[in-house]
């Protein structure tokens, strides 16, 4: 099995870490890993957004965030717990994190109130 790679937070780029989590599917995949206290389990990630996601794809995009220094992975037998790794980035880049979380949770609640329109509308036609 390869090891995991966790970069020490001193060696990862801003531009690493703004690329992470430029992909829509992976800034939600952090949002939630980083809204538990304890480590979240991939069968757990699974279904963040209203589609599944694949098994493959899903590690792929866990593995980018494992390298920007964003989460910790640990095996835990077949299943692998995926951990935020705020605290240490918030030393680092101060505020970064809660900049970006805060406004995808604000892009996600209008999404949501943009669709419940769309549906009242559609019902009333």
């Amino acid at each position: 099995m390869k090891p995991l790679i966790h970069p020490a937070i001193e060696d990862v780029p801003l531009a690493a870490i703004l690329h992470a989590l430029a992909d829509p599917v992976r800034v939600a995949l952090f949002a939630e890993i980083v809204a538990q206290d304890c480590p979240r389990s991939c069968s757990r990630l699974v279904s963040v957004l209203d589609a599944p996601i694949p098994k493959s794809t899903l590690s792929q995009h866990l593995r980018i965030l494992r390298e920007a220094g964003l989460i910790r992975g640990e095996r835990h037998g077949v299943e692998m717990r995926n951990a935020s790794r705020c605290p240490e980035i918030e030393t680092h880049y101060p505020g970064l994190l809660t900049s970006i979380v805060g406004a995808h949770e604000i892009q996600m609640d209008a999404g949501k109130k943009r669709a419940s329109r769309l549906a009242r509308k559609a019902a009333r036609a």
